[in-house]
């Protein structure tokens, strides 16, 4: 191929290291104004009283609102509402909006709103949420409008329930002769995006609302403010530019909603809601926490027969996506091996933490945690080597998952290859343990990985396909560029199926709702999943419309012509021809008459054969395919003082076809690095009144510059041939198993079972004094 898998320079590239490139906050108009929100001081407290008579008074002050009359709102389940009205459930939750002429007025008029608080009890875990003597979050659970594949229990904190039943418990029991368990906890942690979120709306005089959002869902905000507003779809138009990270963080609906509030009290007047940083992480959604409980049996050669799995999401205080991932934590909830014998039960717990958006990989680094710690423990249980324990038990075609999906070599790909190229990669044969002195020791931890996208079934993506006057080609694509390449690798796609070059294709970066062709959400690795499907049926669309009159141009059958180097040519002789751009806009003979007309190419893709999932078994197809990938972290540890060093990581992914070469290089050390960094590291800390005591860069760490390992990455190419050209989604497969290695590692190190996150020196030491 002529331009797959080469390092093609991201479309938007020069923009960006120039910093001409335009983000949602950087769209200025003299006319807007700002919207200042006040937060709650506590986590779970009772709103007693709003006194708003001295904030009024600031000059510039142009509305203020509260929450009184508001619809309730949330994806799945309605539950939230916009802002606080009878309590507040989070520390940083939204109570009242000041809209004033300035940022600085706002504040002032914020900090003069009078709220009094009546303090409750606090829900600080989902284990401590699960209790049956426990505070309840939501006290009128059971009268949520929600969607009828949602399962809460009223008159407890759990938002929702996903059961995984296979098999015959009872008989993987008996067939085990070895068993091992673990219970694995970490708390919500933020995605510290270096864009925090913004929005800007505003209501024309004829009632069309326009939101400017730094979002990974435009079509989702139209929908849902349509859907709790009872305003006409078609009137609102979303605006995304270029978004400066997201990792699943702004795939919630929050500010949009916010700011249209804004606008809506002001006349209809732009109104911006801007995220400081730390409001960004204390009031917007954040990476979800889990308590989980794993029990695995197995034979004495190590094949495992049965797994027993509880999972308790820590969904915050509103269930909004925290739903979803429950489902996908249960649908891949083994891992990626084969077990015959499950019994799962995942459950979205309402605590009084921040509500939780997506995080990259969707539940699936998280899960994996505690499943391969877990494998770890029987490998030394059964004194055997770790890799070899996950090489015999990986799954394959012919195997079905939890929920019953019989897999083939296409929408699975080959996890026993993954291993065996890790095995090389990390230079295995020379043993997990090395020793340096008597202080420091190298030691590495394995770890794998499998996912799938809980995807709704119906999800749809589309692309449109329009001509420039010299033949060049303007590409449309609802899908968000959100820092991962996809539009310049949706334009490598075009140009290989046209055989073309890249730069003759120009691709729109932003998203308008009103004119770009729907893409359900840039979320799930799904963008060049879907949006390339969409891409080769437009493709096609053009190919047949040049052909179609290049035939009569030229005088030769349809079937008798190629497409190639921007030219419609016979087959037989190539020096017969017409240029893209005499037919492109129709063709025009010597004497005037003109035929045919301006080609547009349009194609759409939806997902087949999804289904929803059995309430009692979950059996049900819940994604179209499983990305397969094994991991490699190597660490230098300090016994004395039980700090660590990261030495080397190493991911081997199943990536089907390599589409970029640097792209997806890019995109997995750049995972691996969040991992690493989540699993190390960042962490919420929490006081007695539920208050987060670290929203701030200064003391919530991610892994700064000089702190990286070596990272090494090797690909395995089994094509999906669902997918354009068979490549597989790569956007959050290096994150997924980098917690897990660096927690077995660290455990091997340390010689102590290490069970929660983030793996700090701190927690080590407690580990082994016993105090966790």
């Amino acid at each position: 191929m002529e331009v797959i898998g080469k390092s093609v320079i991201r479309k938007e590239a020069q923009d960006k290291v120039t910093g001409q490139a335009q983000y949602t906050h950087d769209y200025h108009t003299s006319k807007k104004l700002s919207g200042r929100v006040v937060l709650s001081p506590y986590g779970h407290a009772r709103i007693l009283s709003i006194d708003t008579t001295d904030a009024r008074k600031v000059p510039g002050v142009r509305a203020i609102i509260t929450g009184e009359q508001l619809p309730l709102t949330g994806e799945s389940m309605r539950d939230r509402p916009p802002l606080a009205t009878d309590k507040v459930r989070y520390h940083g939750e939204a109570v009242a909006i000041v809209v004033a002429d300035t940022p600085n007025q706002g504040d002032l008029a914020a900090s003069l709103i009078q709220i009094q608080y009546e303090v409750l009890p606090v829900v600080h875990t989902p284990t401590q949420a699960f209790q049956q003597n426990s505070p309840l979050v939501h006290e009128h659970l059971g009268e949520y409008e929600r969607e009828k594949d949602v399962y809460p229990v009223p008159g407890t904190n759990i938002a929702h329930h996903v059961k995984i039943r296979k098999g015959n418990m009872e008989k993987g029991w008996g067939e085990s002769s070895v068993t091992v368990e673990g219970d694995y906890s970490f708390s919500p942690s933020d995605h510290a995006a270096m864009e925090t979120r913004s929005s800007t709306a505003e209501i024309t005089p004829d009632g069309t609302i326009k939101i400017i959002t730094s979002s990974q869902a435009p079509f989702m905000v139209k929908q849902l403010i349509a859907s709790y507003f009872d305003e006409d779809i078609g009137k609102i138009v979303v605006d995304t530019p270029l978004v400066g990270g997201a990792y699943g963080g702004k795939a919630s609906v929050q500010l949009e909603i916010l700011a249209y509030l804004s606008s809506r009290a002001v006349g209809g007047r732009a109104v911006e809601i801007f995220n400081e940083r730390e409001q960004d992480m204390m009031m917007s959604p954040s990476h979800i926490g889990l308590d989980a409980k794993i029990k695995i049996g197995a034979d004495h050669s190590g094949v495992i027969k049965a797994m027993e799995i509880q999972f308790l999401w820590d969904g915050g205080a509103y269930s909004d996506k925290a739903i979803d991932l429950t489902r996908a934590g249960a649908v891949d909830c083994t891992g990626p091996y084969k077990v015959d014998h499950v019994w799962c039960d995942s459950y979205c717990m309402y605590t009084n933490h921040t509500y939780a958006a997506p995080f990259r990989g969707f539940s699936h680094s998280e899960l994996s945690f505690a499943v391969e710690r877990t494998l770890d423990l029987l490998a030394k249980k059964l004194n055997m080597d770790p890799l070899e324990l996950r090489e015999r038990n990986a799954i394959q075609p012919g195997h079905t998952t939890p929920t019953r999906v019989l897999l083939n070599q296409s929408n699975v790909g080959n996890l026993q290859e993954c291993i065996s190229k890790l095995r090389t990669l990390i230079r295995w044969e020379e043993g997990p343990v090395r020793e340096i002195n008597e202080r420091l020791v190298r030691v590495k931890g394995v770890s794998c990985s499998w996912k799938t996208s809980t995807i709704d079934s119906n999800a749809p993506s589309g692309v449109i396909l329009t001509f420039n006057r010299d033949g060049s080609i303007n590409l449309m694509s609802g899908v968000v560029e959100i820092g991962t390449g996809t539009k310049t690798v949706l334009a490598q796609i075009l140009a290989e199926k046209l055989k073309m070059d890249v730069d003759k294709i120009h691709v729109r970066m932003t998203v308008d709702t009103q004119t770009t062709p729907e893409h359900w959400k840039t979320v799930a690795s799904r963008g060049i999943y879907m949006a390339g499907r969409a891409l080769l049926e437009a493709a096609d669309d053009v190919i047949a419309q040049l052909k179609e009159i290049a035939s009569i141009v030229l005088r030769a059958p349809i079937e008798d012509l190629e497409v190639a180097h921007m030219k419609v040519f016979t087959r037989d002789d190539p020096r017969i021809s017409v240029d893209f751009k005499d037919i492109c806009y129709g063709y025009q003979y010597p004497n005037g008459n003109s035929i045919g007309g301006q080609i547009i190419g349009r194609g759409n893709f939806i997902l087949r054969h999804l289904s929803h999932l059995d309430p009692e078994t979950g059996e049900g197809n819940p994604g179209p395919e499983w990305t397969v990938a094994a991991y490699g972290v190597e660490v230098e540890f300090d016994r004395r003082d039980l700090t660590y060093r990261l030495i080397k990581a190493a991911s081997v992914i199943d990536i089907g076809i390599v589409l970029n070469e640097k792209a997806a290089l890019g995109q997995v050390m750049g995972a691996m690095s969040m991992g690493l960094s989540f699993a190390g590291r960042e962490t919420f800390y929490y006081d007695e009144f539920g208050r987060v005591l670290n929203p701030q860069l200064r003391t919530y760490r991610p892994i700064r510059y000089g702190e990286n390992p070596e990272y090494l990455v090797d690909f395995v190419y089994t094509p999906d041939l669902q997918a354009a050209y068979g490549a597989r989604g790569v956007g959050e497969h290096g994150l997924l198993g980098m917690p897990s290695a660096l927690g077995n590692a660290l455990s091997l190190a340390a010689n102590v079972s290490l069970h929660h996150l983030p793996l700090t020196p701190e927690l080590i030491w407690k580990t082994k004094a016993g105090n966790v």
